[in-house]
């Protein structure tokens, strides 16, 4: 049977709380629900005591659900991608930090993805190499929203360092920027800033490395964008249809394949387009696990996506392995 590995889970870690400074983040006490408190926007979470914060919890999860292996990542509620860079760094040196602890004990189950400061490209370079050198992190892991696109020239260092690690760069959208929540108030009610406001980060992500030139500037960068990508294979033709008549020359639609998906979808017609779009062989499994959107079952398409998360992660296996503990 193959090894179902989630790309797709985040993990809350206590030793980081209060480590940018008047930003938190802060979790307050209670059994069932807790606030979450980052800058001044606060979120209602069942995180004490569940699989985000307890890795022994978690693993006795995985396996009742089927997973055998999870990449985990930081919470995207703490980005904080506008505050400044000196809170930044010791929150994400913080997290990392944690990161390795909260992994150790279920190693052969468990990977860890790095916090990255990125308001500043040199020191967001710095403390990925450590990451990844010192701490055994395996994967950098960003948001949507610093303060300037993805595909500004300044951050090609980073992209360069990434590279030069060679390990996968997964991006995942935050609709609070470290500071408040989303601008939009609209998206307060009725869940909207995760549904509507991800997808609208995402796609955004994906038209810069696309039509930034991110991708062809750095052809060796493997890049995963989170949820299929937004709303990109829906708007595709879209973005063909303006470069067109913007008088640009574009591919837009095999350029985007240059990307890997999480599959993190319902089951339906929106996970059939993506497939169908960027090809299956550019996807891999996410769970968002412990969330809303937890998926109850694996299904076979799930399986057979290993293969790919085997590649991506430079995981030195066969498909058949995996870790029991």
């Amino acid at each position: 049977m193959s090894i179902v590995i989630d790309l797709h889970a985040h993990v809350v870690l206590e030793d980081s709380f209060g480590t940018a400074g008047r930003y938190g983040p802060e979790l307050s006490s209670g059994e069932n629900l807790q606030v979450f408190r980052v800058g001044g926007y606060e979120m209602r979470v069942p995180y004490r005591g569940s699989v985000f914060m307890d890795a022994h919890r978690r693993v006795d999860a995985m396996n009742a659900l089927g997973v055998d292996v999870q990449l985990l990542s930081p919470n995207p509620l703490s980005f904080f991608g506008h505050i400044n860079t000196a809170d930044a760094l010791r929150f994400a040196k913080a997290t990392n930090d944690a990161m390795v602890g909260h992994i150790e004990p279920y190693k052969n189950r468990l990977f860890g993805a790095a916090a990255i400061p990125l308001q500043d490209p040199e020191i967001a370079c710095e403390e990925l190499q450590r990451a990844v050198n010192d701490l055994g992190l395996i994967a950098a892991y960003i948001g949507t929203d610093y303060g300037f696109s993805l595909d500004d020239p300044k951050l090609d260092v980073f992209y360069e360092t990434v590279v030069a690690l060679d390990i996968p760069l997964f991006i995942h959208p935050a609709t609070n920027n470290g500071i408040r929540g989303s601008v939009d108030e609209r998206l307060s009610r009725f869940g909207l800033d995760l549904i509507l406001g991800y997808a609208y980060e995402e796609t955004i992500a994906v038209a810069s490395l696309v039509l930034g030139g991110v991708m062809q500037r750095h052809p060796s960068l493997d890049v995963c964008v989170s949820h299929g990508g937004g709303a990109i294979t829906f708007l595709k033709q879209r973005f063909e249809s303006m470069a067109y008549f913007m008088g640009t020359e574009s591919n837009f639609a095999e350029d985007v394949k240059l990307l890997w998906f999480d599959s993190h979808l319902e089951e339906g017609p929106a996970h059939d387009l993506v497939v169908s779009t960027v090809g299956s062989d550019r996807m891999v499994f996410g769970t968002n696990f412990g969330g809303w959107d937890t998926p109850t079952a694996i299904t076979d398409f799930d399986r057979n996506l290993a293969p790919n998360a085997i590649q991506l992660l430079r995981l030195p296996w066969e498909e058949e392995s995996g870790g029991e503990q």
